[in-house]
C-alpha cells in the first residue's frame, strides 16, 4: 500500500502546539474586540484579478507566490495569499460602508498559501491574524492598529516589543522618491540580483526589500524617503510620532522599511520580537488609501495589520510563555471492580456537564494503572471509589499534586468539585 506525506511547506496541528496556537488566537481576537472590531470571515479562495488588482501585479506575492488553477468553468482562481485584498473586496460588494456607521473594524484569522522557500516559522500554508479599519482618514486610527498590535503581544508575555515604522507618503512623495530610487540604482542594478533589474522599472521601492546580502549593502546608502514627503504627508508623519510618544510606544524610525503590498501609502510598520531566535517581522501593517477605490469602490481609507501565526507560536514556544497553555484533565474518575466501573458513565456525565473536564479509564484495571493514566493526562484531581462507596453515596477527591484526600458527597457533587477544585471564571482579556 503506498504511504503518504504531508505537502511540502504545510504541517499537522495537534497536541500543545494545537492548545498554543488556539491560545494566542483566543487572545489576539479578545483583545480586537475591546478596540471594537467585530469578526468577518472570507472564502479562501477569490478571484486571481483581484490580488493582481489590489496586492499589486508586481509584488512578490502575484509574481512568484500564489496559487492558481482554473475551475471547471475555466475560472482562474487563487488561494488566499493575504487577507486585506478580500476584506477589501466584501466590504465592496456588501456596500458595508453605506449601511453602517464609519470606521469599519474588523478582525479575522485562517490559512493563507503562498508558495515560498520554508524556513523559520515559514510555511507554504500558514495562518494570520489581522484587522482592517476602513472609512476614516485619521492619524489616530492608524496609531490605534498600532497601539492594538503592541498591547496583544504585551499581553501574551512579550518584552522588548518594539515597533519600525515609516512613511510612504501620498502619490506626490513617492513618486518624487520613486525617481531618486531609479537615479540612485541605475549604477548599480547591473551587479544586483536578477529581481532587483526587474523591480528597478516596475516597483523601485521593492529594491528596499531585497534579501540579497550585497544588494542590501547597495540600498543601505538609498536616499531616504523621508527626505521626499510634501509638507501634508510630513505633518501627517509628526502628528502620527507624537500621538506614539504621548502613549510611550516603543518605536524607532526605519526608512528602508516598504512593506510587501503595494497598496501601502502613509505610516507602515513592522514589529519584531527580541526573542531567542530571529523570526524577522512577525507582525507588519499600515494605511492604504487607493484599494477600495482600485477594486470599484469608494475612495475610502484604511489601516491594518497582520500577524504570522506560526512564527508567533514559535517565539512564543522559544521564550518560554507556553506553559499555562495545557491546562490537563480536571478529574480522572478510578472506579475500583467491575461492578463500580459498570455505574461510572452517569458520573463521568455529571463531572462534564458542571464543566470539568474529565475520562474514565477505557477499560477496568488496577488502581497503580489508574493513576499513570491520570498522571500522563496531567490531571489535577482523582476521583475514587468503589461499591461500597457508591452505595453511601460517597467518593475519595484527591489532589494529585498535594497528595492530599477527602470523601465528598456525590448527592452535591456540583458543590464539592466547586469547593475542592477552585472554580473560577475564566477571562481571556
Amino acid at each position: 500500500m503506498p504511504t503518504f506525506q504531508k505537502v511540502k511547506g504545510t504541517m499537522d496541528v495537534h497536541g500543545h502546539y494545537a492548545r498554543v496556537k488556539e491560545k494566542l488566537l483566543e487572545v489576539l481576537r479578545s483583545m480586537a474586540e475591546l478596540y471594537a472590531y467585530q469578526p468577518i470571515e472570507t472564502p479562501m479562495m477569490e478571484s486571481t484579478g483581484l490580488f493582481e488588482r489590489g496586492s499589486g501585479d508586481t509584488t512578490d506575492i502575484v509574481e512568484k507566490q500564489m496559487y492558481t488553477f482554473f475551475d471547471k468553468g475555466g475560472r482562474s482562481l487563487t488561494l488566499r495569499p493575504e487577507y486585506t485584498a478580500g476584506v477589501a473586496r466584501a466590504i465592496v460588494e456588501e456596500k458595508l460602508y453605506a449601511n453602517n456607521d464609519l470606521p469599519l473594524k474588523f478582525h479575522y484569522d485562517g490559512p493563507l498559501f503562498r508558495y515560498e522557500r520554508p524556513g523559520l516559522g515559514r510555511y507554504r500554508q500558514f495562518t494570520q491574524f489581522g484587522v482592517e479599519c476602513v472609512g476614516v482618514d485619521s492619524a489616530w486610527l492608524d496609531v490605534e492598529s498600532l497601539l492594538l498590535a503592541v498591547e496583544s503581544l504585551s499581553y501574551l508575555g512579550f518584552r522588548g516589543v518594539k515597533a519600525k515604522i515609516n512613511s510612504l507618503g501620498g502619490k506626490a512623495s513617492r513618486e518624487a522618491y520613486r525617481k531618486a530610487l531609479v537615479e540612485y540604482f541605475t549604477p548599480h542594478v547591473e551587479s544586483m540580483c536578477e529581481d532587483c533589474k526587474r523591480r528597478l522599472s516596475t516597483n523601485p521601492l521593492r529594491l528596499l526589500d531585497c534579501k540579497v546580502e550585497s544588494d542590501k549593502k547597495i540600498a543601505a546608502g538609498a536616499p531616504n524617503i523621508l527626505d521626499y514627503l510634501v509638507e501634508e504627508d510630513k505633518r501627517r508623519f509628526e502628528e502620527t510620532v507624537a500621538y506614539l510618544d504621548l502613549l510611550g510606544i516603543d518605536y524607532v524610525v526605519d526608512p528602508g522599511l516598504v512593506r510587501g503590498l503595494d497598496y501601502y501609502s502613509g505610516l507602515v510598520y513592522e514589529i519584531n520580537i527580541a526573542g531567542k531566535k530571529d523570526y524577522g517581522a512577525v507582525l507588519g501593517g499600515g494605511h492604504y488609501d487607493d484599494l477600495l477605490s482600485e477594486l470599484g469602490g469608494p475612495s475610502l481609507p484604511g489601516v491594518g495589520f497582520a500577524v504570522g501565526i506560526e512564527r508567533l507560536i514559535a517565539s512564543y514556544i522559544d521564550e518560554g510563555l507556553d506553559a499555562h497553555c495545557d491546562p490537563g484533565l480536571d478529574v480522572y474518575l478510578m472506579p475500583i471492580g467491575e461492578g463500580a466501573y459498570r455505574e461510572s458513565a452517569p458520573l463521568l456525565i455529571e463531572v462534564r456537564l458542571n464543566g470539568y473536564s474529565a475520562e474514565l479509564p477505557p477499560a477496568p484495571g488496577k488502581l497503580g494503572s489508574y493513576f499513570k493514566r491520570a498522571e500522563r493526562a496531567k490531571a489535577r484531581f482523582a476521583l475514587i471509589y468503589g461499591d461500597e462507596e457508591l452505595g453511601e453515596g460517597k467518593a475519595n477527591l484527591k489532589d494529585l499534586e498535594k497528595k492530599e484526600q477527602v470523601e465528598i458527597d456525590l448527592s452535591k457533587l456540583s458543590e464539592e468539585l466547586d469547593a475542592h477544585l477552585g472554580r473560577e471564571d475564566e477571562h481571556v482579556i
